[in-house]
């Protein structure tokens, strides 16, 4: 099991990137949450096996179609139990 932090910029507000990814997290088993930045970013914690989480960090660099992804920062998140893939209010 490995934890990671995204930190998605571009376009990624306004076009259901927070519903996408909800809907790749669970598609592919993965734990964590996704919220919206009041920068325009989109942050995430993600957990899960490390081929699905790999996975999910792969198509966060393309996002869903409306969305222009200029940048997605990923490091190391430290452990946390998520029992599901949550939207979390903006900060």
């Amino acid at each position: 099991m490995i934890h990671r932090h995204l930190s998605i910029t571009g376009r990624v507000q306004g076009v259901s990137y927070r519903a996408w990814m909800i809907e790749q997290a669970q598609a592919l088993g993965i734990t964590g949450w996704v919220r919206n930045r009041a920068d325009g970013s989109v942050e995430a914690v993600v957990a899960g096996p490390a081929e699905q989480v790999d996975a999910l960090v792969a198509r966060a660099h393309r996002g869903p179609p409306a969305a222009r992804v200029i940048a997605a920062t990923v490091t190391e998140a430290p452990a946390a139990v998520h029992p599901d893939f949550a939207k979390r209010p903006t900060v």
